[in-house]
């Protein structure tokens, strides 16, 4: 699985470790679900910007944590010859939001990163928290990847 991580806008600098941990939670999520030729991007930014994506998208006008964008929600065509990469779609994450989230719920940055990114990953694959069962069931599988990954609410 590949997993791309960049920053924007490009000046925002974070913590090597916050890069290493995405890459971490969404090759479990593609090592579990079985996407070993998956590619996912994943871009770390700041409220302002995912506050922008999210007004533009779901029409909400406030900074949210993740925002996932699949690729794979429709039927694609199949290119001939065309390299055989299960291109899942990309992440945007708000280290400022999930900085803010880490000291509200008492655990470290670290894990509160790799649950987003696993949240995230869980969307790209079609897990969605509209409907109760939904939501129980995602709850339940980020529970399952959290645990694989050994990363607990520290």
């Amino acid at each position: 699985m590949e997993v791309l991580v960049s920053n924007f806008p490009e000046t925002l600098v974070f913590p090597e470790e916050i890069s290493a941990v995405v890459k971490l939670a969404a090759e479990k999520v593609g090592e579990i679900y079985g996407v070993f030729t998956g590619e996912v991007s994943v871009t770390l930014t700041d409220d302002a910007y995912i506050q922008t994506l999210n007004q533009q998208y779901r029409q909400m006008d406030r900074p949210t944590d993740v925002l996932s964008f699949a690729l794979n929600e429709g039927i694609e065509p199949e290119i001939a010859g065309g390299p055989d990469i299960n291109v899942l779609g990309d992440i945007v994450l708000s280290v400022e939001r999930a900085k803010a989230q880490a000291a509200e719920y008492g655990h470290s940055l670290r894990r509160e990163i790799a649950f987003l990114t696993v949240h995230g990953m869980l969307h790209l694959l079609g897990y969605d928290h509209i409907e109760e069962a939904e939501r129980q069931k995602m709850e339940q599988e980020q529970k399952t990847v959290m645990e694989a990954l050994g990363i607990s609410r520290d």
